[in-house]
């Protein structure tokens, strides 16, 4: 890299060099850059360094008086051992400074951390391996922002559909929020300028929230351009990225918002839903199941005038092709019956037969609704899988928790997969395929240019 720039300075002048739209690996140059003696435009180095390295960012976030999920840094396995019993399981671990989420993992006991220290010595070298309390039933957000130093524009403020832990880029998200209050969005919003503000960010930021019982909690914050940036672009019809390169450049915010700072998603009257297409269909060995490590490998947009409507179009552009009518499969952890009774009661309500395993059939049944008991696939034939094979089963919703309960349930994603039955690992991910049915079933989709909405 460094050579390519001196190559460019004996052919003229190099302003600097832009690190913040490829990723994580042009942040990782950015100190060599520095020690270099090549300019970097935009976000400084060491504002870079500063929301990437751990302890750093813990003291500006308690210098904001902002929220983090507990947490630690091991350098050993005894280290890991003892953060893990602090915080309790299930943590979310990972090693530093990795892409994608890779290596990233939900480890719910001692004998899964042992494993996982051993295969990450691999990963991280000699890099620390990062421990954090792995909130339950949070609702993640992500918001793209743009400043320039003084002023910040929040961009976008996008409210995932899977629960945090599940990696950003394999996470349905809603533009702008489908279930947050107006409290909780200001909240966010005013943090996000905030974190702009003490990281003096020039250009881009991308900054993951969760939202627990009413509490904001900042996940991670990356001063470079994320891969929501194109979507939240189309979706408000606001250039960010090229407003973001000019400010690197040295022009002023207040001079390149078309509208001024009021423009973009908060003016918007549409709901654009951004979901993840996964490539499962082409490896027969790996499992659906979404976590913290990226598995997608590329994106939809769907946009309409309500959730509903724009999640339906999201799920065809992915090629989930959801059911009006038929057979319903539900098997949900225990911590998931409650919720997943409204949903079922509507399915039922249009038409739909309930098929449950034992513990949430008996849920659905005390709650008077009609379902039909099925064995899962360890209890004996003919079990779940057979009725899947048989073509009995249109939808699936199956949630499920701990190591030996996701090994045993192996079998029923790759069936659903294999057959081409919609799948939904998550009550969000269920309830908004519900909002989708009742979308469907009042009618066609209108297909409209983008331009009609913006």
């Amino acid at each position: 890299m460094i050579e390519i720039v001196r190559v460019e300075q004996r052919r003229g002048t190099v302003l600097g060099v832009i690190v913040q739209f490829g990723g994580q690996t042009p942040l990782n140059l950015a100190k060599a850059l520095e020690r270099a003696e090549i300019p970097i435009l935009g976000t400084s180095p060491d504002a870079i360094d500063l929301a990437e390295d751990r302890e750093r960012f813990q003291q500006l976030l308690k210098r904001l008086g902002l929220r983090q999920p507990e947490n630690g840094t091991a350098y050993s396995a005894e280290q890991a051992e003892e953060i893990a019993r602090r915080i309790g399981y299930p943590v979310v671990i990972r090693p530093s400074y990795v892409l994608g989420g890779r290596a990233m993992e939900i480890v719910h006991d001692n004998a899964g951390l042992a494993r996982y220290i051993r295969r990450a010595v691999v990963v991280s070298g000699t890099s620390p391996v990062l421990i954090d309390r792995y909130l339950q039933n949070a609702i993640e957000v992500d918001v793209d922002a743009v400043a320039d130093g003084a002023d910040v524009y929040v961009a976008g403020i996008m409210e995932h559909i899977e629960e945090a832990g599940i990696h950003s880029g394999d996470s349905a998200c809603s533009l702008p929020p489908y279930s947050l209050d107006e409290a909780s969005i200001a909240e966010i919003e005013r943090q996000t300028v905030a974190l702009a503000h003490a990281l003096e960010v020039v250009g881009l930021m991308n900054v993951q929230f969760a939202v627990k019982d009413g509490d904001i909690y900042v996940l991670e914050v990356n001063p470079r351009a994320s891969r929501t940036v194109p979507f939240v672009a189309k979706a408000t019809g606001v250039p960010i990225a090229k407003i973001a390169a000019r400010i690197m450049a040295g022009e002023k915010l207040a001079q390149l918002l078309p509208e001024g700072r009021e423009c973009g998603w908060r003016r918007r009257t549409h709901v654009a839903v951004k979901e993840a297409v996964f490539p499962f269909n082409r490896f027969p060995g790996v499992d659906l199941i979404l976590g913290p490590e990226m598995k997608s490998t590329g994106e939809v947009m769907g946009i309409d005038a309500d959730f509903g409507r724009a999640f339906a179009k999201s799920q065809l552009g992915s090629g989930t092709d959801l059911p009006l009518k038929g057979r319903v499969f539900v098997s949900v952890r225990d911590q998931d019956k409650e919720a997943l009774v409204a949903p079922c009661r509507q399915l039922a309500a249009w038409g739909f037969e309930l098929v449950g395993t034992r513990g949430t059939a008996r849920k659905l049944s005390e709650d008077g609704l009609p379902v039909t008991l099925v064995n899962k696939v360890q209890e004996g034939r003919p079990d779940i899988v057979d009725e899947m094979r048989s073509g009995r089963i249109q939808l699936v919703f199956n949630t499920t928790e701990g190591a030996q309960a996701i090994a045993d349930s192996f079998s029923l994603r790759r069936t659903a997969l294999t057959h081409g039955i919609p799948y939904y690992t998550t009550v969000a991910g269920a309830r908004a395929a519900v909002q989708a049915i009742a979308a469907l079933r009042q009618g066609c989709l209108e297909v409209a240019p983008l331009q009609s909405y913006l």
